[in-house]
């Protein structure tokens, strides 16, 4: 494990510790998880399933442009 510093505002150093003294767990360890599960949304394990789900989301979307013919023009 490494140490680092960070700036905390009052209001997250008040929030920590009484979640801390409520939890009876360290503020580190509160800090740590709360990391973790922010990257862990960031950084999906399995990236091939988030393609598949978003596969067609613009399907029927008729506020797009013709990239057809975008595409075309932007050959010529």
């Amino acid at each position: 494990m490494h140490r680092t510093q960070i700036y905390l505002t009052d209001d997250q150093i008040r929030e920590i510790k009484v979640l801390s003294s409520r939890l009876g767990v360290k503020q580190s360890e509160l800090i740590r998880k709360a990391l973790d599960e922010f990257l862990d949304g960031q950084f999906s394990q399995d990236w091939k399933a988030d393609m598949r789900a978003a596969a067609g989301i613009w399907a029927g979307r008729e506020d797009l442009p013709d990239f057809s013919r975008l595409r075309a023009e932007l050959d010529r």
